[in-house]
């Protein structure tokens, strides 16, 4: 069996770590997976950059003339797909894709004869929505966001337009229903309502969410989270680990991060700022300091109440495992997050983890057993939350050792590969 996975970026960001691991994960066991990127990153040799996909034999060489006029189309069509969003100038600026531009995604895709297409993050301008169709194999989708069922954007905070048909966008700035969020959602449902398609949530929340959707409510929507390589992500001698990457020996650390960390808006990082000003207030928190990754320091840096090092950003896995294992707590405050990565490997690395009680967070953290769910956008519970853990070291060490057990039990990447070996059996043989 052949599974091809389609996926914008193959290390770069979230979604795409999560598809290349559920790839090489696949392959530990046999399966011949392969991966189609818009942009390569990495080195894997099974995971190809669109523009270089080889026909017939997948080590043959393709025409490099051929190659760099395809490479050139493809980062146009990433271009030419924001274009329609020069009309809506109050637009918030989030993430948006419209999936209007043809970019020969299908012919590219048949040259590997898959016998399953697996979807992952396949915005900006990647595969447009019409391709979809011409596909003519079984489709699965695992979503990383919501963009799959709304009418352009990957997340929709407090909108539920979704559930009809999008249009008068909050995030566009638009006050029309026949908007271009509506255009989006209607060409979705012209093109996608005989699509042989399963829908995969990494999430109870996200499936909760597709099921209440108008596109995708009478769909079969199973629930697998992402998994992760515990050979990897393990936890290190905390003193060690804090020696190598020259970060202070004699403080509590509190850890925080993502793609982008300090200026996306969904990863909540103003919510943080207030919840570490709520500590400075008691003295038994003056021994605090914060680590800062996906993120240089700023120019004028702000007042956090505490000392903070920025690492930047770190790509490779043992750097990012030892940043985890430095650490005594991780804190995700995000506005709205479906299954992060950066809590699956803090809890795989033995640190406890932090958050407000949205999103995927549940799913990941156990409250008050690997780590703590605040009440959503409360800072002072939030900074409760940081105290609880770091307060008491005989509880953090049983909360640290309690996350590493979860995500043995739950995500270990092997269990998560055979669940996806039996989805796939399944829907071929229908």
């Amino acid at each position: 069996m052949r599974v091809v996975h389609l996926s914008a970026e193959d290390i770069s960001g979230g979604a795409a770590r999560a598809a290349q691991r559920l790839h090489l994960g696949l392959r530990a066991i046999g399966i011949d997976s392969r991966v189609i990127v818009r942009r390569k990153s990495g080195d894997d040799p099974y995971t190809y950059p669109a523009f270089a996909v080889p026909a017939g034999d997948a080590r043959a060489a393709a025409d490099g003339f051929r190659q760099d006029l395809r490479k050139v189309v493809f980062k146009a069509c990433g271009y030419l797909d924001q274009l329609p969003l020069r009309r809506y100038p109050r637009r918030q600026l989030l993430t948006w894709s419209i999936g209007w531009v043809p970019t020969g995604v299908p012919a590219i895709v048949a040259r590997l004869q898959p016998d399953v297409i697996h979807l992952h993050w396949i915005g900006a301008g990647f595969v447009p929505i019409r391709a979809l169709p011409t596909f003519k194999r079984p489709l699965v989708w695992a979503l990383h966001d919501m963009w799959a069922f709304t009418g352009g954007c990957h997340c929709a905070l407090d909108c539920a337009r979704y559930q009809q048909a999008c249009g008068n966008c909050p995030q566009l700035g638009s006050d029309r229903e026949r908007d271009l969020s509506r255009w989006v959602w209607g060409q979705k449902h012209k093109h996608w309502e005989q699509l042989d398609l399963t829908i995969v949530a990494l999430s109870r929340w996200l499936a909760d969410c597709a099921r209440q959707s108008a596109l995708f409510g009478d769909r079969r929507i199973e629930v697998i989270p992402n998994g992760i390589d515990m050979a990897r992500y393990k936890p290190h001698e905390q003193a060690l680990a804090r020696q190598l990457l020259g970060l202070p020996a004699d403080r509590r650390l509190i850890l925080f991060g993502a793609m982008h960390s300090t200026s996306d808006p969904l990863k909540g990082f103003n919510h943080l700022q207030g919840a570490l000003h709520l500590l400075t207030r008691s003295a038994a928190n003056a021994h605090f300091h914060l680590v800062v990754f996906g993120a240089s320091e700023p120019a004028d840096q702000p007042d956090l109440g505490f000392p903070a090092t920025y690492v930047g950003s770190l790509h490779d896995d043992l750097s990012l495992s030892l940043l985890y294992s430095a650490a005594d707590v991780f804190v995700a405050p995000s506005r709205q997050d479906n299954f992060p990565n950066t809590v699956l490997e803090a809890l795989a690395c033995g640190v406890p983890c932090v958050a407000f009680d949205i999103g995927g967070m549940p799913d990941l953290i156990a409250h008050q057993q690997t780590g703590y769910l605040a009440r959503p956008f409360d800072e002072a519970d939030l900074a409760h939350g940081i105290s609880w853990v770091l307060q008491d070291e005989l509880r953090r060490r049983a909360l640290a050792e309690a996350a590493r057990r979860k995500v043995e039990r739950e995500y270990e990447l092997t269990l998560i590969a055979r669940r996806y070996e039996a989805l796939y059996h399944e829907v071929l043989s229908k």
